[in-house]
């Protein structure tokens, strides 16, 4: 078949994009004797898809037919492209050509994955030209070009991922033997636990894969020191964990994970002054803690682009902590916007990479100025983003304090998949450990029911 305009060749000099004339005209063809075939092509294709512009209008043009509900063949395309003042697609005889080229639309699914598989080799290499002229380009900070480069990569993977939908019958079927799995022992995915008995309860079973999961404080509460110890419980169980901390250097991480494992007073690692009995836990804590999947990077002002490159970097992640959401990088025009772009790129990333992401965040001053401090979905600060794009959303605030061990009240307020309900956490600041209370902590909370008890950090 000849073509109605030449094509530059690899013998002509000239670098060609990759592409398959064949395929396309084989797509091509296969729908203008085979309409109903459309739907095989639909959702795998695009016009922007075919390389020669020519094929670009011919498939839109189908496009516009079939979904009118109209026949698409090489009269009616003919006619379509003159309407719109596109004659130059082929013209009758090489719509004629095309539709004669291929036998049957058996093989057009086969034809669109192939077209399919060019586009995105050529997508790939315009986003390396990209990224070279973004890296040369002057002025610019480097963390921004990282993140322009990030974005294009991300986007471009996103566009390889293509799901079909599944009927509900075999939903149905999968979640029975899914619900008989767990009923026998065998289920591998209900959740990883907390070590947090009220928690885990309000989570059926724990964190899951994919959602993003809030934890938002006033300054000075212990967000920090809490998420540390569901970091460490978290590893404990053998799953690879990241925490990202941008508040404070990853030294101190280190001793807090120490104190916590060690049983051991934060300041005594920190200056030293142990007695031997706390030399030897010390010794058995640097055992625990050497053993542990848990990879801590206290790089500041991380951006989306950041935060994706690093879970990346960690064979097999699970879970990512994040402290905190607002130290988070941004140009600082417009902060809800940015904490807006902040929390979709983590939900997306959580659904992408099939991990569960804890992320913590400020309260506004508001909670500090009204009778009781119990926060409110309303006191998430910068962004109603921030609500709205996470599966769960929980509470911490001061109940009250006794010397070194505070009484700290934990309100889940938002959960997709789970109830609310509130309950009491004994933390004690000296050795950096979180365990269940069953301190009243507020009238309209009322008690812990039931006595938790767990392995790990929360007892």
């Amino acid at each position: 078949m000849n073509a109605p305009t030449d094509i530059p060749t690899d013998e002509s000099g000239l670098r060609v994009p990759p592409h398959s004339v064949e395929a396309e005209q084989s797509v091509l063809g296969g729908l203008l004797i085979d309409n109903s075939a459309w739907d095989k092509a639909a959702d795998l294709l695009t016009d922007s898809d075919f390389y020669r512009y020519e094929h670009k209008l011919i498939f839109a043009a189908v496009g516009r037919l079939v979904n009118a509900g109209k026949p698409a063949d090489v009269v009616t395309v003919f006619e379509e492209l003159t309407s719109i003042g596109k004659a130059e697609g082929g013209g009758l005889s090489y719509l004629n050509a095309l539709a004669q080229s291929v036998p049957s639309a058996a093989n057009l699914r086969r034809y669109s994955e192939i077209v399919r598989e060019y586009s995105l080799h050529r997508r790939l290499i315009a986003l390396v030209d990209a990224a070279a002229a973004t890296a040369w380009a002057p002025g610019l900070p480097m963390s921004d070009r990282l993140d322009r480069i990030a974005a294009s990569v991300s986007a471009l993977e996103r566009g390889t991922q293509r799901r079909q939908p599944k009927a509900l019958a075999d939903l149905i079927v999968e979640r029975i033997d899914h619900v008989n799995a767990v009923a026998e022992g065998n289920a591998a995915d209900l959740g990883w636990s907390t070590r947090c008995g009220p928690l885990d309860e309000m989570l059926n079973g724990g964190l899951r894969p994919g959602h993003v999961y809030v934890i938002a404080a006033r300054p000075a509460v212990g967000k920090s020191s809490f998420s540390q110890q569901l970091a460490l419980v978290l590893a404990e169980q053998g799953l690879p964990t990241l925490y990202l901390s941008q508040e404070m250097p990853g030294s101190e991480v280190a001793d807090r994970a120490l104190a916590n494992l060690g049983r051991i007073g934060f300041g005594k690692i920190q200056t030293a002054q142990l007695s031997d009995g706390e030399w030897s836990s010390l010794s058995e804590a640097v055992d625990r803690g050497a053993r542990l999947p848990l990879f801590v990077d206290d790089q500041a002002a991380l951006s989306i682009g950041d935060i994706r490159a690093k879970a990346r970097s960690v064979k097999g992640l699970r879970v990512l902590v994040l402290d905190y959401l607002q130290l988070c990088a941004g140009s600082g025009d417009n902060r809800n916007a940015e904490i807006e772009t902040l929390s979709r790129g983590l939900k997306a990333l959580a659904k992408e990479m099939g991990i569960a992401i804890v992320s913590l965040s400020q309260l506004n001053r508001a909670v500090e100025s009204r009778n009781g401090q119990r926060p409110r979905l309303s006191d998430l600060r910068d962004s109603g983003a921030v609500e709205q794009d996470a599966d769960v959303v929980a509470f911490l605030w001061r109940v009250r304090t006794a010397g070194e061990r505070q009484i700290i009240g934990l309100a889940v307020e938002k959960n997709r998949q789970g109830r609310c309900g509130a309950f009491g956490l004994d933390f004690d600041g000296d050795v950096q450990r979180w365990a269940v209370s069953t301190a009243d902590i507020s009238e309209d909370a009322g008690k812990v029911k039931g006595t938790y008890k767990s392995k790990g950090g929360f007892e």
